[in-house]
């Protein structure tokens, strides 16, 4: 697979296709129709919460956590103050929860943020944080998807905690696909492409990058 740094860093849109209202890689449509067709058997229906977030709106993501517009929170769901943090500070608190603009497996269209619509209770907010896969509303989903999701190609990049990325038990990932564009999304890369933007702190990114690579963009789990 040929893919250009647009596409790698949500700079294109060139390689998705239109479900609905969500935008995903062309490749994986038909798995992912399949498995939700699977799913609505079993009695969920899957729903995309998020798929592909491109560049720009990655950097709004970062850029108001970074400027103290927008809360970025400890591991135990706990708004941290900013103001007593360095730039360097910032940076790791933020990875936790929000990917870096351009190194985001969102911006390739094979992940996703999914839930069961019909498990979401009535005036009920999906918040995406693991109580409600792990015992919540949607534990359910999260046991099918366990038991099924890699009939159709797909598992959890970030079901446990390596140190970067926090468990996220609802994000999905089309394995197969998602490794061809982490392949090619080499550090180099990246760089050029933070270089050239103007997210917020990108002086200190570009010092850590390499430690962000490794530790929140390759660092996932293995199929």
């Amino acid at each position: 697979m040929n893919l250009t740094t647009e596409q790698l860093t949500g700079q294109t849109q060139e390689h998705l296709i239109a479900l609905g209202d969500r935008l995903l890689h062309r490749a994986i449509k038909c798995d992912f129709l399949n498995m939700q067709a699977a799913a609505k058997a079993s009695g969920f229906d899957l729903t995309i919460a998020s798929s592909f977030r491109d560049f720009d709106r990655q950097s709004l993501i970062w850029n108001n956590k970074f400027n103290g517009i927008r809360p970025v929170l400890d591991d135990k769901g706990n708004e941290i103050d900013l103001a007593t943090l360095s730039n360097e500070d910032k940076v790791k608190a933020i990875l936790r929860w929000s990917a870096l603009p351009g190194g985001s497996r969102h911006h390739w269209g094979t992940d996703m943020d999914v839930f069961a619509s019909n498990l979401l209770p009535k005036e009920t907010d999906l918040l995406l944080e693991p109580w409600e896969y792990l015992s919540g509303h949607q534990a359910p989903l999260y046991q099918w998807l366990t038991a099924n999701m890699g009939t159709y190609g797909f598992y959890l990049p970030y079901r446990e905690d390596r140190g970067g990325v926090a468990f996220e038990p609802w994000h999905i990932s089309h394995q197969s696909t998602a490794a061809d564009f982490l392949d090619a999304l080499t550090p180099e890369r990246l760089k050029m492409t933070i270089a050239s933007s103007d997210i917020a702190g990108r002086e200190t990114v570009l010092t850590m990058l390499d430690w962000i690579y490794s530790q929140y963009v390759s660092n996932v789990c293995e199929a």
